[in-house]
């Protein structure tokens, strides 16, 4: 079974990847869609880049979101119900299994779809779509994983938008004598075998996506969409050194007690409001060759 998130983590982190994400990507992918775009949400989650991206494509659309978890998704539905209550829309449900949010450029159809990605592309809806987009899931999975994506995509001309990954540079401020060692065993941890059929990608993600696609022809940009987490944020930054110092652990274990110190150190920090971090990501957008 592939790694899947807690919905209270996936929730405190949307407005940090809401205020990362790449514009100037996003508002490429919107004009490269037609008239009314049909968009596959490959591990999505609570939905957090639905919320984000269907605004700025700004017509009547389309969603499929897909992920593995079932209550992940039915927060999805919920999350994005109050969301359009909470920008003045009405949101109905068509049926059980389809949520209508009535935005002012055109309504979003969002139907979720419950779905193992390990075997993807196998048993999705890729010929009924036109883009395949993701945040937060090409650091996990595997060379080979994005290697079938890419043909996939190829095959039906699809663009694929990736949020969000991983690029391996990050910094706590202010500096810790167990940084080094702290950042050491995150990174292998992110090499670690997600469940998607090898050694995840990690940091490389972002190369073996451009690689992978352009190799099919496709035009790739790139573009830093670095997560920057300030000192009036408390929870989040705390959360986020407490993952550091987990995973950390799971792979330094000769070094558990100086990781374990560093975290008290960075929660005390947190508490107090002195702690702040930058977490690099990069966004990737991959459109097919015109005709």
């Amino acid at each position: 079974m592939a790694e899947s998130f807690d919905g209270d983590w996936l929730e405190l982190r949307e407005p940090h990847d809401s205020a990362a994400r790449n514009l100037d990507l996003a508002t490429a992918l919107a004009q490269a869609l037609p008239a009314r775009p049909r968009l596959l949400d490959l591990g999505a989650g609570t939905g957090s880049l639905l919320r984000w991206l269907a605004p700025m494509i700004g017509r009547p659309q389309a969603w499929t979101l897909v992920d593995a978890d079932g209550e992940l998704l039915s927060r999805a539905f919920t999350t994005t119900e109050d969301f359009a209550e909470d920008q003045d829309w009405r949101a109905t449900f068509a049926n059980r299994k389809t949520l209508l949010v009535h935005a002012p450029g055109g309504a979003w159809r969002v139907e979720g779809l419950i779905a193992d990605l390990r075997d993807a592309p196998k048993g999705l809806p890729l010929g009924q779509v036109d883009a395949v987009v993701n945040t937060a899931l090409c650091d996990l999975v595997s060379a080979d994983w994005v290697a079938r994506i890419a043909a996939a995509c190829a095959k039906h001309r699809l663009p694929f938008y990736a949020a969000l990954n991983v690029t391996g540079r990050e910094r706590f401020d202010p500096p810790h004598p167990a940084d080094a060692v702290v950042a050491r065993g995150f990174a292998r941890d992110q090499l670690r075998d997600k469940g998607f059929g090898g050694i995840a990608l990690g940091a490389r993600a972002p190369g073996v996506i451009a690689e992978a696609f352009a190799a099919h022809g496709y035009a790739v940009q790139r573009a830093a969409s670095d997560w920057r987490i300030p000192r009036h944020d408390p929870e989040m930054v705390a959360q986020l050194a407490s993952g550091h110092a987990r995973a950390a652990m799971g792979q330094l274990r000769r070094e558990r007690a100086r990781i374990l110190d560093w975290a008290v150190d960075r929660r005390a920090q947190a508490g107090l409001s002195r702690l702040s971090a930058r977490i690099g990501h990069a966004d990737i957008l991959c459109l097919p060759p015109k005709e």
